[in-house]
């Protein structure tokens, strides 16, 4: 019997402890739901750089810095456009300001002006 209540002991301290342990490493996450701003605010424009052009995909990859309205920190990564006419704006190493939203699970360049 004394076994028993010792592992059922055991059981809740690992338990706890696995559960402050997953609190601990997740406490710099906004846990609030989405990130992204509504459509209908006022973005803050992004900066980034042309890193690849995919004309038939419809994509850019752009080397940026942090976009706020998303939550996200500075990488590079492939994007949609909204607006296929954005792709001939462009070419790599081109320099940009830009607002990116997740539409459909996808992130998505909304506005797109080339410095």
């Amino acid at each position: 019997m004394k076994n028993v209540f010792v592992s059922i002991a055991v059981g809740c301290a690992l338990a706890i402890s696995a559960s402050a342990f997953a609190a601990g490493e997740m406490g710099n996450m906004d846990m609030s739901g989405s990130s992204a701003k509504p459509a209908d605010e006022k973005a803050a424009m992004s900066h980034g750089e042309i890193k690849k052009v995919d004309a038939a995909a419809g994509k850019l990859t752009i080397k940026h810095g942090p976009l706020e309205n998303l939550g996200m920190d500075a990488m590079t990564m492939v994007f949609k456009v909204k607006d296929p006419a954005m792709i001939s704006q462009v070419k790599v190493g081109d320099k940009i300001d830009f607002v990116a939203e997740e539409v459909d699970g996808a992130l998505t360049v909304m506005k797109l002006q080339k410095k």
